[in-house]
């Protein structure tokens, strides 16, 4: 039964593994404890992709694989969030414009020289089964990932290069290693960025100790992702992130949304200094419903550092709560996904909280059935595929 009153939740249900297992019962909560596995099957299984110099789509359309000049990762939802994190990571280490599309259409600037990378779960993603078929138009460079659909099936009549992913996690969200690793390799495949080894067995190092810490077994004393969510309890969070953090905060308030059923937002330094902040002169009898999570990095710039504390102490006095994620780690992949994957744990603990099963997202689901009704897309995006090839 869900909870809704802040005085009735209970910390100490979440140390109770035969109450949390009854709630929990498409077991998110054992997917986020896997995800350092999930992480090194993702990339050992994507580097095996190889790409084709040129792909005969019929006899009017080619497309021909070469050195991009431009990324485009199409994706909505779950299956984006990978590509938004690639773009923060690359930000300062590649000079090609990488960015994400989430749209029906891609940017009037895709063409030829673009890598259209296509991500969807499911495969069956209308937005982005939409934009795929606007990639073939214009003979853009093509990668998919799905674990099937519609999407696999596309890129597989005209043998377009495919990543196959397993379809058989609790939802998409809980993919966040095969919508971001095939990224990676996909990058080292067109040459972007240099061998990643050394970055990711220390990020696959720092994970297995994340979820070791945050597991169900650990006890909520010492479990840094229990303690914040029983900190939030019935309030609502908001998160600021900055820099290599923006997708992390943003992916963390959409954990809170789909996970945890709570409406959150987020925002970003030094952006929210110049607007977000004056929110916070609202009366307390308002901003006391609020908790504020800071995505923080002890090697933040000082420029940052001094901007972050200065809010800290201005929303301290009026939040209900102000609580940090501390990366960890040395180089960026590490940080990023050790602050992703504490915000996956408090998401899921913070749903279970408050009695409530992380995995089932009726409202999406609800929506998308109603715009079957509407206008049932598949058939278009068939016709659309045949006239192509």
């Amino acid at each position: 039964m869900r909870v809704d009153d802040q005085k009735m939740l209970n910390p100490t249900i979440l140390d109770q593994p035969s109450k949390i297992k009854e709630i929990d019962s498409s077991h998110m909560l054992e997917a986020c404890e896997r995800t350092p596995y999930f992480c090194d099957d993702a990339f050992t299984q994507a580097r095996k992709i190889e790409i084709p110099e040129k792909v005969q789509i019929s006899n009017r359309l080619t497309i021909n694989y070469k050195t991009p000049r431009n990324i485009l990762i199409v994706g909505m939802g779950g299956s984006a969030i990978g590509g938004e994190i690639l773009r923060d990571w690359l930000t300062s280490r590649v000079s090609i414009p990488i960015n994400v599309s989430q749209d029906y259409l891609l940017p009037a600037y895709a063409n030829e020289d673009s890598l259209v990378i296509a991500v969807s779960y499911s495969g069956e993603t209308e937005e982005t089964l939409s934009t795929f078929i606007d990639a073939l138009k214009r003979r853009c460079m093509i990668v998919t990932v799905s674990s099937g659909g519609h999407l696999r099936s596309f890129s597989q009549k005209p043998k377009l290069p495919h990543i196959p992913i397993p379809g058989n996690l609790p939802a998409p969200r809980a993919a966040i290693a095969y919508t971001f690793f095939p990224l990676v390799a996909l990058m080292e495949k067109f040459q972007i960025i240099e061998n990643t080894e050394e970055e990711f067995v220390e990020t696959l190092r720092i994970l297995r100790q994340i979820s070791e810490e945050n597991s169900l077994q650990t006890p909520l004393e010492d479990n840094k992702a229990k303690t914040t969510a029983s900190e939030i309890g019935d309030t609502t969070p908001i998160v600021y992130g900055f820099r290599q953090y923006k997708a992390v905060a943003r992916r963390l308030k959409c954990q809170f949304n789909e996970n945890s059923k709570v409406p959150s937002k987020f925002d970003v330094f030094s952006e929210l200094n110049h607007n977000e902040i004056v929110g916070w002169e609202a009366p307390k009898n308002l901003t006391k419903n609020l908790s504020v999570i800071l995505i923080r990095d002890p090697e933040e710039p000082s420029e940052l550092n001094r901007r972050i504390e200065i809010t800290k102490q201005i929303v301290t006095a009026k939040a209900h709560k102000v609580m940090e994620i501390q990366a960890k780690g040395k180089k960026p992949l590490a940080k990023i996904f050790s602050t992703l994957l504490v915000g996956d744990f408090t998401s899921i603990y913070l749903a279970l909280l408050r009695g409530v099963d992380p995995t089932p997202t009726k409202t999406i689901s609800h929506l998308k059935e109603e715009m079957k009704k509407r206008f049932d897309m598949t058939m278009k995006f068939e016709e659309e595929i045949k006239k192509l090839t």
